[in-house]
């Protein structure tokens, strides 16, 4: 089953490059960690838990050299599994909180994305909490490489700290500079998060699997073509949901609502693309030929796809 899976074409919407730092990596970019200490970083009880590992992730990139062997070993890991074309989030919010210069960051992994046989395009995320002025920053930066593989704008961090509505212009600034935008919401969150994001104009929602708590929320997803970017192993590792067989996905699905599988921050979450099939197929009871249908629609649903192509 899970050769199947490795050799399809796929694409993968939700993938974060700092999440993507496998152990491996982590002791190439600094040599004196200790084994114990990565493990026990790469294991949560809870998103907070997750997100205080993931702060200590980001601290261990702190040049340009070092963000582009981080894309470097994530393109290798795509190629092996036949991803050919990726939207990798890159925590632009975080470089300036750290005081890190972005250019020089973004140059570095654009440059490694370049020699890839995979297609790379980029997001630039912002940290919610933070709010609209923090947001603006990052949307300008995405704007200033609209022409330099930047497709879209998104946000990350605590819904409930910063609702999505607080950005709604940001949304626009966007848009103006002819570039997409996603938000996380339904995550952590309820439904509430992800109308909100709907209302301030995200084209794509980031999780969005509580979306199921409402039934209108539902049909407006369906009736209105809006995707989902399902990470299932995410969201069991942070007991968002209490195993995989109560995961929403095939309800949204059977619904009409367009599904994409990712990886959300793969190294953390100890999984490949490859396997958020298999375990959709073994957990959640979806057929082969439906998978085929979502593994089409990372491409369909991507910003540089058809659905979302600008005229």
């Amino acid at each position: 089953m899970g050769g199947i899976y490795r050799s399809m074409e796929k694409a993968e919407l939700h993938l974060h490059l700092e999440g993507s730092l496998t152990p491996e990596t982590l002791y190439e970019i600094e040599p004196r960690l200790r084994p114990e200490e990565v493990v026990e970083r790469y294991s949560y009880a809870d998103f907070e838990g997750f997100i205080a590992s993931y702060k200590w992730v980001t601290s261990l990139l702190r040049t340009p050299e070092s963000y582009a062997l981080a894309m470097r070993r994530l393109i290798e890991r795509l190629e092996a599994e036949n991803v050919r074309y990726a939207e990798v989030t890159l925590s632009a919010g975080v470089a300036l909180v750290r005081g890190l210069d972005f250019g020089t960051l973004f140059e570095a992994v654009a440059r490694e994305a370049a020699r890839s046989r995979v297609e790379v395009a980029f997001i630039l995320d912002a940290i919610r909490q933070l709010g609209p002025e923090h947001a603006l920053q990052v949307a300008r930066l995405a704007a200033e490489r609209a022409s330099d593989g930047v497709v879209a704008f998104g946000i990350g961090g605590i819904e409930a700290l910063g609702p999505a509505e607080w950005f709604t212009d940001v949304f626009r600034f966007v848009k103006e500079h002819g570039l997409h935008v996603t938000a996380h919401a339904g995550e952590t969150a309820g439904p509430e998060s992800v109308w909100s994001a709907l209302h301030a104009g995200a084209e794509r929602i980031g999780h969005g699997f509580r979306a199921v708590e409402d039934p209108a929320l539902v049909n407006y997803l369906a009736e209105h073509d809006i995707p989902l970017e399902i990470c299932l192993s995410s969201n069991l590792a942070l007991r968002l949901v209490p195993n995989l067989a109560a995961h929403p996905a095939r309800r949204l699905f059977e619904a009409g609502v367009p599904l994409t599988l990712n990886t959300d921050d793969p190294a953390m979450f100890h999984t490949t693309l490859a396997r958020e099939f298999e375990l959709a197929e073994a957990e959640l009871g979806f057929r082969r030929d439906e998978l085929i249908q979502i593994a089409a629609n990372g491409f369909r649903y991507s910003f540089r796809g058809a659905r979302f192509a600008r005229v």
